[in-house]
Formats: C-alpha cells, structure tokens, sequence
C-alpha cells in the first residue's frame, strides 16, 4: 500500500537484522529474548512478529514483522533507548547490518 500524500510504501515490512553473539551468550540471548520482546512491543506496537533464526554458518538472523516502513524505522532509531532491548544487545559483537524489505504478497495474509 502506498501513502499519495509522501508516495511511501505505508503497509507491512519485513525488518532483517543479521549478526553475531558472543561465544557462550547464545543460551542468555535466546532465554532473555521474551523479556526484550515484551518490552520492544510495549514501546513500538506495530511490532507485528518476530523470528530469531540462526543460519548455517553460526550467525544470527532477526526477522521482524511491522505494520509499517515508519513504524519499522523510529523503532530502529530508538531502540537502543529502552533498556530490555539494550540488555539484550549486549550479547552481540558483530552486526551484519539491518535492512526493510516490502511485503507484497502473504500467506496466510497479514491481518
């Protein structure tokens, strides 16, 4: 969907967010990500879903649902200023980078 007034897609993103933990912190990042995930919501409610996944090579893989770009975009700005989510930062020590892609099709649709 997109906004006419600012030609901005306005419907559901897909945030993925690529890094890697600390030897020895996977368990205390997987154990602590409800309490992060509480509180993420809590401050940005157009968190829609999340996925925490870890690929072949040992890296993470974040995968959040957002009900909008904008949406998606002040909760990456502003993240870091509430205090669950920067405890639970703490257990990463590389980021691979952070990017939005735009939902065009969905199944089962978003609702």
């Amino acid at each position: 969907m997109t906004d006419p007034e600012k030609g901005r897609d306005t419907g559901p993103v897909i945030e993925l967010a690529r890094f890697r933990v600390a030897e020895g912190s996977e368990g205390q990042l997987v154990e602590e990500r409800a309490t992060m995930l509480a509180a993420l919501r809590r401050r940005f409610p157009g968190c829609l879903a999340a996925y925490l996944t870890r690929e072949d090579d040992g890296g993470w893989l974040d995968v959040l649902i957002w009900r909008t770009r904008a949406e998606a975009e002040a909760a990456a700005r502003e993240v870091g200023s509430v205090p669950e989510c920067a405890a639970w930062f703490r257990h990463i020590t590389e980021s691979g980078g952070l990017r939005h892609t735009e939902i065009v099709s969905a199944w089962p649709p978003l609702a």
